[in-house]
Parts: C-alpha cells; sequence; structure tokens
C-alpha cells in the first residue's frame, strides 16, 4: 500500500489526471523494485516510491494521447526518471569510490594507449599498482555504489581536465551532440562481443546479474565485474575521444 501522508504537487489535478494517477500506482512500485534490484540494501524501496509518485504525478498532466504512446509507457520513463534524479541527488557512494572509478578509466586510458589493444584485468590491475583481486574489489564497489549515466562520464565528479563545458545549449550544440552520439557508437563498436552482450541483456533486455550469468556461463559476481570494467572501458575512450580535439559537448 502507498503511504498515506500527502504528496508535493498533488494539489490542483484534474480529474483526469487523478484517475491516470489512482489507476497507475502499482506502475510505480513495480517500476521501483525493478530498479532496486541494481541497487545496494542502503536505499529504500519506499524512497523510490516516493519519487516515482513524483514522476507519475507529472506525467499525468503533461500526457497528450494521440502521440504514439501509451499513458502507462509513458508513465514510466517519466517515473524511472524521477527516481533516479532523486538518487543521483542523494548520492550514497563514497567519495573514494569516485576516485576510485576515475583511477580506473584513466588507467584503461594510458594501457590502451600505450599498447593499441584493449586493457586485460591484469594490465589495468598493474597499472594501479594493486593486485587482480583488489582490482576487482575496486569494480565491485563501483558496480555497486552508484547508477551511471552517460552524463557522469564528464559530470562534477570528474576530473577538473576532463570536464565538458556545460549543459546549457550553445551555438553548435546540435553538432556537438552528434560528435558524441557518434564517438559513443564508434566506441561501443570496439568492445568486445562478451561486452557487448553483457550491456544489451543489462540496458536492453534488462535481465539481472544472475540471468545474465546463467546466459553466460559465469558467476553473478563476474558479471559485476565484466560491466563494471565494460562500463569504465567506454568512460576512457569517450575520454580519450575528448582529448583529442573533439570541441565541448552538451550532454
Amino acid at each position: 500500500m502507498m503511504p498515506n501522508r500527502a504528496l508535493p504537487g498533488y494539489a490542483g489535478q484534474t480529474d483526469q489526471s487523478e484517475q491516470l494517477v489512482t489507476a497507475h500506482l502499482d506502475l510505480v512500485r513495480r517500476v521501483a523494485h525493478h530498479l532496486m534490484a541494481r541497487l545496494p540494501a542502503s536505499v529504500q524501496v519506499e524512497d523510490l516510491v516516493q519519487s516515482g509518485m513524483i514522476g507519475l504525478i507529472e506525467a499525468s498532466r503533461q500526457f497528450q494521447c494521440g502521440q504514439g504512446a501509451t499513458f502507462a509507457t509513458y508513465a514510466s520513463i517519466r517515473i524511472r526518471g524521477a527516481m533516479i534524479d532523486e538518487l543521483r541527488r542523494s548520492d550514497w557512494t563514497p567519495r573514494s569510490v569516485h576516485r576510485n572509478s576515475r583511477r580506473i578509466a584513466e588507467a584503461i586510458r594510458r594501457v590502451e594507449a600505450e599498447f593499441g589493444r584493449a586493457a586485460r584485468d591484469s594490465d589495468i590491475a598493474a597499472a594501479l599498482e594493486v593486485s587482480i583481486a583488489e582490482y576487482h574489489a575496486m569494480l565491485q564497489d563501483c558496480a555497486s555504489t552508484r547508477i551511471f549515466g552517460w552524463e557522469d562520464l564528464f559530470g562534477e565528479d570528474a576530473d577538473p581536465d576532463q570536464l565538458v563545458a556545460g549543459s546549457e545549449p550553445g551555438p553548435g550544440a546540435q553538432f556537438e551532440q552528434e560528435q558524441l552520439r557518434d564517438a559513443l557508437a564508434h566506441a561501443l563498436g570496439t568492445l568486445s562481443e562478451k561486452e557487448r552482450l553483457v550491456l544489451a541483456l543489462y540496458y536492453d533486455e534488462e535481465l539481472n546479474l544472475r540471468e545474465i550469468g546463467a546466459v553466460l556461463g559465469v558467476t553473478e559476481s563476474r558479471v559485476s565485474q565484466i560491466r563494471s570494467q565494460t562500463l569504465h572501458r567506454l568512460q576512457a575512450r569517450l575520454i580519450e575521444w575528448h582529448h583529442n580535439g573533439a570541441d565541448s559537448v552538451s550532454i
């Protein structure tokens, strides 16, 4: 059952939007529980539900029929977005984990620039001057304690010399965004087949780590390591692209 406390922004709803909200309360909880499967135990499902309710209310006010999508499809996107926005605003990740994430991406960038091939686990561990076990533990921390979004590649937690100029669109914004999309597509194309499969199963098919492990015949822990390392590899390659002459981009 939803908590009875008042929800911000609910006053003033029209009859139609109130009906949409009432009819889709279960959708908020389903999205919350689906997202919880990818988050650490410190995150409370009720906090996600409260954030998701704001997304549902906004969706009910802004939805227009005849635009080619059902309300449930439209609302689920807004609900999930509201949950993720709130999680990012109240980031629980220790700063040491953010630092290690940047170190991993930088180590991958250096190794691949030096050897001209994909960096292996052993290469990255050596560059970081840690053991394989310690490197895998760092990957696990990064995978289990942060939500990765493409804007995080150059966000406020990035090193100052890796920051991309502000989020407000400028004169060349559309061209620059097309450059970034092309660079991202190219970076995805350079991943191994296994890495692309893990990302596709996780983000497109929305399988959890245990299910992906069953597909690949590896442990859930190993899938988590592969996913985390693959995201850091993408981050490293996009940073390399940015360093090699890309203009400021707006993500």
